[in-house]
């Protein structure tokens, strides 16, 4: 592991896994069936799935090379990854340039559904568990890990089939002069840590350095321009290689819903989040403001938003999770609806939907398939509410789960971060 992987893996709290006794290991796996069954969440995959799956992971690279002639051939693009520094897929790659009068970003997403059609036992299975499920040091995949760490994870230095979303964004206003969405076939050249591209955007000498600084300085622009329009940002603070990956993906997510609502005219899986009332939102509002050492300014409070993002800049460390909680409290669900309009409050996006996470959510799943062959599923209402009530489920399941954790005597967040290790008492 490199000094910059094991500064991003360490924690405050000491290196190495939380240990844990055979005891304890067995509670917890006990109790993490008893949390499954209860809000229906699959462990293990079928043998036919993983049977289909093993099949298409074989001869990858002959298979890719058959299809350069029919995709667009970028193996020669900068193109790289940015990812958690455990993570054991990279789904995503960037790619930026700065021309005279525009920037042009791309998006490169793992081609899932190259691999995973309506067809197969594996669409079938990822229908039924709708996302993945992440619990500390436990994971339940929305599709087979073998799959999704071999052809659909975009490695250094292998040829990858991928799904880019091309942006041409006007300097002035970022707005899209151009949207182009297509099969393509990428090699990236390097998967960065988020601590290693943070320090690439210093390190005049390193390796994309440039890239990482150049996609920093659209990603700030692209922030703080999401924040003037009136976007809910509730975590102000993120790194600046966090804040790459956020707007950026935010970007290609809301380019792709426009091109299936505004210029194909398709139902897809658009993600719609309905706005709190007035009165909620001064419930709210007064709360944050009767917090010790926090003021709203009193030119933001006519929009909610404006006022929260404001205070959030402001505001002492310690009273962060409480604005937050102030504000979620309040904030309805978000849903997945086959009609877009209603829009997504928290974003202030007219149109919104998700593409950029097809391994592990089926919205981006079906979405691809949409975008790809403009074939809407027959049954997409009852797909949305199915994907919506799915990932309810997931977010009780992991709350209950990380509070058992604590019962037991565990920080649920070290458990996060480092993992557990199973040790023999003496």
């Amino acid at each position: 592991m490199t000094s910059d992987a094991q500064a991003e893996a360490g924690t405050a709290e000491g290196q190495g896994p939380v240990e844990i006794s055979p005891e304890l290991a067995r509670k917890l796996e006990d109790h993490r069936e008893e949390l499954f069954e209860k809000f229906d969440i699959r462990d293990e995959f079928p043998s036919a799935v993983m049977t289909e799956a093993e099949k298409r992971t074989e001869d990858i690279q002959a298979e890719i090379q058959e299809e350069v002639d029919e995709r667009r051939d970028l193996r020669d693009m900068t193109t790289w990854t940015t990812d958690p520094v455990d993570a054991q897929d990279f789904d995503d790659a960037l790619s930026v340039e700065e021309r005279e009068d525009e920037y042009v970003l791309w998006v490169h997403i793992a081609d899932v559904t190259h691999y995973v059609t309506p067809d197969t036992n594996m669409w079938e299975e990822a229908v039924e568990r709708a996302n993945t499920v992440y619990l500390p040091a436990y994971t339940m995949h929305m599709l087979p890990p073998m799959l999704a760490e071999t052809v659909c994870s975009l490695v250094p230095e292998e040829d990858r089939l991928a799904h880019t979303v091309e942006m041409h964004l006007d300097k002035e206003t970022l707005g899209y002069e151009e949207i182009d969405i297509y099969k393509s076939v990428i090699r990236s050249d390097e998967r960065l840590t988020y601590t290693q591209a943070e320090n690439r955007i210093d390190d005049e000498d390193a390796p994309l350095h440039e890239e990482n600084a150049l996609a920093f300085e659209l990603a700030d622009q692209m922030h703080e321009q999401r924040k003037e329009d009136g976007s809910l940002v509730l975590n102000p603070r993120r790194d600046r290689a966090h804040t790459i990956i956020e707007e950026s993906m935010l970007k290609a997510n809301k380019a792709v819903t426009h091109e299936l609502m505004w210029d194909r005219g398709v139902e897809a899986m658009y993600r719609v989040h309905p706005q709190p009332t007035p009165d909620e939102w001064s419930e709210a509002l007064q709360e944050i403001q009767d917090l010790d050492g926090v003021s709203i300014p009193g030119e933001a409070w006519d929009d909610p938003r404006k006022a929260v993002n404001a205070t959030l800049e402001d505001a002492p460390g310690r009273q962060l999770d409480k604005i937050q909680w102030a504000v979620m409290k309040v904030m309805p669900r978000a849903k997945y609806m086959s009609d877009p309009f209603g829009g997504h409050h928290a974003l202030n996006f007219e149109i919104y939907g998700h593409f950029t996470s097809p391994i592990r959510r089926l919205s981006d799943l079906v979405n691809h398939w949409i975008v790809y062959t403009n074939d809407v599923p027959e049954d997409l209402p009852a797909l949305c509410e199915h994907a919506s009530d799915k990932q309810a489920d997931a977010e009780a399941c992991e709350r209950e789960y990380k509070q058992f954790l604590e019962e037991v005597g565990l920080d649920a967040a070290a458990v996060n971060n480092r993992g557990i290790e199973v040790v023999e008492e003496d």
